[in-house]
């Protein structure tokens, strides 16, 4: 059974899902990390693969830029193939002075501009959390792979260009960490379908600081948040 975005057949796609933004590095992560993977989708070239690492059948998926994509691929992971466990792989742009450029970062908790969370009416703000069974075993696998995973307060930016330095400042202010664009919705949709979801980002750039990686270092950067993320998710 397909779905207006995703091709794949009853099956095709494992009940845990490693969610990259950018389709090109889903298809990185199954020709490099994934055996035996088969891709499952090409609707729109968001690609999709199914293999196996450690052993275990893992997939992997872009979700594109912004809330309203990857709402839409979440959404119909969940409910037409059964995804339980959603995992998003990306990155983020610093906020904060005890975060810097190559860091590994969870999103302990997410606040947004966004209005996401208005089309279920709540009479009040919606807080949006991982799935802690997950945040406690990502922060028990990178440790066995030592490598340190901080745990943060990210904002999740409807924009990606932001309109004002004050602006940034107030959220500053507050103590988020670090800025990225999907984790909100991505977090919602999971919690309303009583689904495990879990956001790791490598943060990619400094905000207040200007500082950014290196295209090497980016690489092997993203290269361990794609271990820890495919170790995580060889474990459930």
């Amino acid at each position: 059974m397909s779905t207006p975005h995703i091709e794949a057949n009853p099956g095709d796609i494992a009940e845990t899902v490693l969610l990259p933004g950018d389709p090109l590095r889903a298809k990185y992560v199954a020709e490099n990390f994934l055996t035996d993977a088969v891709c499952f989708n090409r609707v729109r070239n968001m690609f999709g693969f199914t293999g196996t690492y450690d052993g275990r059948q893992v997939s992997v998926m872009g979700t594109g830029m912004g809330m309203p994509s990857i709402g839409i691929y979440s959404h119909e992971l969940i409910t037409a193939y059964g995804v339980k466990n959603l995992i998003r792989i990306g990155t983020a742009g610093a906020y904060s002075e005890r975060i810097a450029v190559g860091d590994l970062l969870a999103a302990g908790i997410v606040s947004t501009d966004s209005n996401w969370a208005g089309q279920f009416h709540v009479q009040g703000t919606l807080s949006a959390g991982p799935s802690f069974s997950l945040l406690k075993k990502a922060d028990e696998t990178a440790a066995a792979l030592g490598k340190s995973l901080k745990i943060a307060h990210i904002k999740s930016a409807d924009v990606f260009y932001e309109p004002s330095e004050a602006d940034r400042n107030t959220w500053i202010e507050l103590g988020v960490d670090a800025v990225e664009m999907e984790s909100y919705a991505l977090y919602v949709t999971a919690m309303r379908h009583r689904v495990n979801a879990l956001c790791l980002l490598q943060i990619s750039d400094h905000v207040i600081t200007g500082d950014q990686m290196p295209p090497a270092e980016r690489e092997q950067g993203l290269n361990d948040m794609i271990r820890v993320a495919l170790k995580l998710a060889a474990s459930l």
